[in-house]
């Protein structure tokens, strides 16, 4: 049987304000699809979630039907290509922050607006970039690690147990390469919905 997630997964602070229509509706779109969210989000002020395997176009639904289910103050880094006209309200009221991949530096700024403005936030990235498979992962994610001097949170999705694992924090150490290759060590033990393009 599947575990309902809940909101009280999540601690008080780092709660979004949604509606019970808006966590009912993404509670049930997970039933129905046969996943779940197991773990809880740990009691840390700020926290960078690194979500991967990022292997499908599935995933940023799942992810999105996640944040709305947990009702996680969540801020999400997507490419900036995704927030067209029509959906960009959207999106943004999902928490999306569109980055500029010819201008990643803008992101930093927006970032460091937002933890001054947001007493508990978490932010989410994927570290590949891309639902392709690719051979370096982007250390966007350490830099804003370091930059908002939080702890990273692993979100794991796992296709086969069809199961969505909040799982271990991470500090990193500030040796990028080793971090790097710690953190896909991690992930390595998961299989996304298109597990060769991982």
């Amino acid at each position: 049987m599947i575990k309902e997630v809940s909101q009280k997964q999540v601690p008080h602070y780092l709660r979004a304000r949604r509606s019970k229509l808006s966590r009912y509706l993404a509670r049930t779109a997970l039933r129905i699809l046969g996943w779940e969210v197991s773990g809880n989000i740990p009691d840390e002020e700020i926290i960078v979630v690194v979500g991967a395997p990022h292997t499908s176009n599935w995933d940023f639904i799942l992810a999105m039907l996640t944040i709305l289910a947990l009702n996680v103050n969540l801020k999400w880094v997507g490419k900036s290509s995704i927030f067209k006209p029509g959906f960009k309200w959207f999106f943004k009221w999902l928490g999306g922050i569109p980055v500029d991949r010819n201008n990643p530096s803008s992101l930093m700024e927006d970032v460091k607006d937002i933890v001054a403005r947001e007493k508990g936030l978490i932010i989410g990235m994927a570290p590949e970039g891309s639902r392709k498979k690719v051979i370096r992962w982007k250390t966007g994610f350490l830099r804003i690690a370091e930059l908002t001097q939080a702890k990273i949170l692993f979100f794991a999705i796992d296709a086969p147990s069809k199961c969505i694992l909040i799982g271990d924090i991470f500090k990193p150490t500030g040796n990028v390469e080793e971090d790097l290759k710690f953190v896909k060590n991690y992930f390595s033990a998961f299989k996304g919905i298109n597990p060769d393009q991982f």
